[in-house]
């Protein structure tokens, strides 16, 4: 597992999971809606007929993840990860402007895809030449695996079971702020009503790189870059850590605006989100808010310092989930290869 000191001087777990994992081609809990076009105005896979979208898990040599949201630049489709998700240090290698990572060119299997996707963009890698300020350094994780074109016709940016996203919000989260997302830690064996997740965001830290997060159930190794929503259904952020105080099993989000606008920055120019059609949110969850209303104004959502009030609320101590490892020749299906994938079990989870 992977320790990253918080702004706090705490530490956090990334949720990267590490153990045996088979890759299936269905999609799972999708809603039927129209397609949608994406940027170059080509049609996407129906919801409830396409195999890439979403919460699909995504692995490469160090472990699997989940993947966030669909993103394109002009005629090519991109899957969002977790740059950790490629990350090739220990437990104490935590900065992300210095951990090493696998490789621009790293092939990353798809679940759902007939040929494997291709890591283009990691924000550590990035970083690593840039040397920003330190909150970028600790919170932005981000990376892209582009799709091979042959696997374009598959492909629907729309979020199991919730719809959406809507678009891509902007502005920070006030404290309190219900929070939706969609996981799919192999650790759940395929079963689909243990993915969807709601709770509340209970602050905003690290000059607005993160948010603290709080679910039913929390993500799990193998959640690691699984996609976050606002009540409006837009995307506000991507799976990161998993804390232990002062708040345990509290999860921190990196900002996903910031981190697109980076990679902007970073030689994908013209990224854009993938909107997802309407959004359809569940029944209202009971409050799990920590913060004061007075908090939550004074949230640190416009990114000016992490010192604000919301700070009060993030953990001390956290571990940043770390992947779940792929037992060798257990073969997704879609790749080469006789016969369905393998379902292997879950390993040992460092602690988890």
């Amino acid at each position: 597992m992977i320790l990253r000191s918080a702004i706090s001087n705490g530490r956090v777990l990334r949720c990267l999971a590490a153990a045996s994992l088979a890759i299936g081609a269905t999609a799972v809990g999708a809603v039927a809606v129209p397609a949608a076009a994406h940027a170059d105005d080509t049609e996407f896979a129906p919801a409830a007929t396409a195999t890439i979208h979403p919460g699909v898990m995504v692995e490469s040599p160090v472990g699997q993840c989940t993947a966030n949201f669909v993103f394109a630049e002009h005629d090519t489709l991109f899957l969002g990860q977790a740059a950790h998700c490629t990350g090739k240090g220990s437990a104490s290698e935590t900065d992300g402007c210095k951990s090493e990572s696998l490789p621009i060119g790293t092939e990353i299997k798809i679940q759902g895809a007939s040929k494997p996707g291709e890591l283009v963009y990691n924000s550590w890698l990035a970083m690593a030449k840039d040397k920003p300020d330190a909150n970028t350094c600790a919170y932005n994780d981000f990376a892209l695996v582009k799709i091979d074109s042959a696997d374009n016709d598959k492909v629907s940016p729309q979020v199991p079971v919730f719809g959406g996203p809507t678009g891509l919000r902007e502005l920070g989260l006030p404290a309190g702020t219900p929070v939706y997302s969609y996981q799919n830690s192999s650790l759940r064996q395929g079963l689909g009503l243990l993915s969807p997740k709601q709770g509340l965001n209970l602050g905003d830290n690290g000059g607005g790189w993160t948010h603290e997060v709080a679910t039913i159930t929390p993500g799990v190794p193998g959640d690691s870059g699984s996609g976050f929503m606002d009540p409006d259904g837009k995307a506000f952020g991507i799976l990161s850590t998993l804390n232990l105080e002062p708040a345990p099993g509290t999860n921190g989000v990196g900002d996903l605006a910031k981190e697109v606008k980076y990679a902007q920055e970073h030689g994908m120019d013209d990224l854009e989100l993938q909107t997802g059609g309407p959004f359809h949110p569940p029944l209202p969850l009971p409050s799990l808010a920590t913060s004061s209303p007075q908090a939550a104004s004074d949230s640190d959502s416009d990114g000016d310092s992490g010192e604000s009030a919301a700070s009060a609320t993030a953990p001390d101590r956290g571990m940043s989930i770390a992947p779940r490892q792929s037992e060798p020749n257990v073969t997704p299906a879609g790749h080469d290869g006789d016969g369905p994938a393998k379902q292997a079990e879950p390993g040992v989870l460092g602690g988890l």
